[in-house]
């Protein structure tokens, strides 16, 4: 009996929205809820779960907003060009179609749509990204800004606490008091996957957190580093308040050349590690990469810095030039 119930209920899903090869928009704005659903049971990361709902929402805003009724190839690929060309990343762009192809494969599995309009389109390419760093000299003029901010001991705690540990924007945004260890040094944060690791930090560091947490009382479940203006005052700081603390030190240092992201920040983290003689296995556990490859990158940059010195003061060289 509930083997027939369970048939019959399949073929009534099947009368619906699967009979045509394209999904309405409407009806693509209300199915995603299942799939928002889905991904809160398998206990996806809150960070993961925000970022589906900006790119769905994105996507619908411009199929309402260009006349699109249905999601066909045709619109899908109107979408990628018209985000391409408003500037975003390689790698933006390619989060769209990734996690806007995961929603459609959900759909198939579920009955609803019977194609993947995104299968017709090829992956978009992400080049090689080029690192580049801080110098030491930025670092230090980033360090005097946030000095001289409008909240110098957050600040200068938030820089410290990113270039000690390497960690993400979200992680150190997620920080909350409770996951502070202050007397040995520490902290836990929750990384990609909902992953949780442990990050050491210097004394210089602890010494900069405890002046910054001595300016009022903290609950254990309180952010580590609050929001200090607009509507948003007193709340945790949001990834968007820390890429606009970082451009706006950035800007107050004269710094050029290179990108002031929270980003930047984990990049010169993982080139000062290697220059200062760590090794590439304990920078993978730092940063919360699963794979040894995403930490090559950094160290072919740093092999780059010591060959560049070798050339300087090779010491075949100097008995050369002291003849």
């Amino acid at each position: 009996m509930r083997k027939a119930q369970l048939g019959s209920a399949k073929t009534q899903r099947g009368t619906g929205p699967a009979k045509s090869k394209t999904l309405s928009v409407s009806d693509l704005e209300r199915e995603a809820q299942a799939w928002f659903l889905d991904g809160e049971i398998r206990q996806l990361s809150r960070n993961t779960l925000a970022l589906r709902r900006v790119l769905l929402d994105r996507f619908l805003r411009f199929l309402r907003e260009n006349g699109h009724t249905h999601v066909d190839t045709t619109a899908v690929r109107a979408f990628l060009v018209s985000i391409t060309k408003q500037g975003l990343r390689p790698k933006s762009v390619k989060n769209y179609y990734v996690d806007l192809s995961c929603l459609f494969r959900f759909l198939q599995t579920e009955g609803v749509v019977t194609t993947n309009p995104f299968d017709a389109i090829s992956r978009p390419r992400v080049p090689v990204d080029q690192i580049q760093p801080f110098t030491v000299d930025q670092v230090r003029a980033l360090l005097t800004a946030a000095k001289r901010s409008r909240n110098p001991r957050r600040d200068e705690a938030l820089l410290l606490l990113m270039l000690d540990t390497a960690a993400r924007a979200s992680e150190v945004c997620g920080l909350r008091m409770s996951d502070l260890d202050l007397a040995n040094r520490r902290c836990q944060v929750v990384g990609k996957g909902n992953k949780r690791r442990t990050l050491p930090f210097s004394a210089q560091t602890a010494r900069a957190l405890l002046r910054y947490l001595s300016q009022q009382e903290r609950d254990p479940e309180d952010a580590v580093f609050l929001c200090e203006r607009g509507e948003r005052t007193g709340c945790a700081l949001s990834r968007y308040g820390l890429l606009d603390m970082v451009a706006r030190l950035s800007r107050s240092a004269g710094l050029q050349g290179v990108r002031p992201s929270p980003h930047t920040l984990r990049h010169t983290a993982a080139i000062f590690y290697l220059r200062g003689g760590g090794n590439v296995f304990a920078l993978k556990e730092l940063l919360g990469h699963t794979e040894l490859r995403m930490v090559n990158r950094y160290l072919s940059l740093s092999q780059a810095d010591v060959e560049a010195q070798h050339r300087q003061f090779s010491p075949v060289e100097q008995l050369r030039k002291s003849r």
